[in-house]
């Protein structure tokens, strides 16, 4: 069985293409069209994440290339003016940079790309150096994990552990990520506990339940 993947090293890209801070303008827009990526991070010394430069920082230079902003869009557009006029990478970067670290969880993750409108982070480690960068695409790879795999993992760490009685009783399927439990439970008052344990698996996209009442227990008294 392949585990969950818990944390941005799990998922993240390895190899990442990266600029200086004195790349210049059109260096910049050429390693982009070259790698096929929309943003690059922008490293001081030997690797230490100081900003990232995306196309939105680029289009300015175009957008005002023959525009006479008026006073008020002047103080709107404050910054993006500023970029228009910028050369380097160091001059046209968005700083700082927004990252995450390799052992995040990958929830962690989602959430600031989602908060910030961001398609992709910087992963550095302690010191602010770049290991590597995470997408969202590579946060959705959770979810090709094959079926068989979620559906053991949800038999052996949460169904095996909660209902210890009737557990092998208990039949664990998944199809195209939704994980179905059948077969008898004698609490059913564990089954919301046990739906946000399987939907926190990494990968599952829905629990849907086909369960009965177990048996009661019988009690045989031996005679004095």
């Amino acid at each position: 069985m392949t585990h969950s993947p818990h944390t941005v090293s799990d998922v993240m890209t390895q190899t990442v293409v990266a600029v200086g801070q004195g790349a210049r303008f059109k260096e910049i827009v050429e390693t982009m069209q070259q790698w096929k990526v929309s943003a690059l991070p922008v490293l001081a010394g030997e690797g230490r994440v100081v900003g990232v430069v995306s196309e939105a920082d680029l289009l300015p230079k175009e957008e005002f290339r023959n525009a006479d902003p008026d006073r008020l869009e002047q103080r709107q557009r404050l910054g993006d003016l500023g970029k228009a006029g910028g050369l380097t990478a160091g001059e046209l970067m968005s700083a700082p940079a927004l990252t995450v670290h390799a052992d995040a969880p990958l929830a962690q993750a989602a959430r600031t790309m989602a908060h910030k409108s961001v398609k992709r982070l910087p992963v550095v480690d302690g010191r602010g150096m770049l290991q590597g960068i995470v997408s969202r695409a590579d946060l959705l790879k959770v979810f090709l994990r094959p079926d068989e795999d979620l559906a053991e993992e949800v038999r052996t760490e949460i169904v095996g552990q909660l209902f210890t009685g009737t557990a092998r009783q208990i039949e664990v399927s998944a199809e195209e990520g939704v994980v179905t439990l059948r077969g008898p439970v004698r609490d059913r008052a564990l089954l919301p506990v046990v739906a946000r344990l399987v939907r926190a698996v990494e990968g599952v996209v829905d629990v849907t339940f086909d369960v009965h009442p177990a048996p009661a227990t019988e009690v045989h008294t031996v005679p004095g």
